[in-house]
């Protein structure tokens, strides 16, 4: 019987397959056995909505009109951005776009 290992991410057991990846319903990770992993000096890849691999200094525009929270500003489709930071969490872009410092997530841009 073939052993099901363990999450790579955060060790927990409960993984199970899913054709050839294997899924971590507790961190949600999912990864190809045949594929080596990252290790923890890689940096994180983060692609705009293109696939376009983003780097520090890039400068992008938005792909849709997007709200501000907490705001009435509402940010215009093809607006484009100064250069952008990336950072962790779940917005990886830090970038200012018409003077206003925003995060944003990489899936509502396009890298130009």
């Amino acid at each position: 019987m073939h052993s099901i290992p363990a999450c790579p991410v955060c060790g927990s057991e409960n993984t199970y397959p899913d054709g050839s990846m294997f899924i971590c319903p507790d961190c949600a990770h999912e990864w190809n056995p045949s594929e080596p992993e990252a290790t923890d000096g890689d940096e994180r890849v983060v692609k705009d909505s293109n696939g376009n691999v983003l780097a520090d200094g890039d400068c992008v525009t938005l792909i849709k009109d997007l709200k501000l929270k907490g705001s009435s500003t509402v940010l215009k489709v093809g607006s484009k951005s100064k250069p952008i930071r990336l950072v962790d969490g779940d917005h990886e872009i830090d970038c200012k776009i018409d003077n206003t410092s925003i995060m944003l997530k990489a899936c509502f841009v396009k890298k130009v």
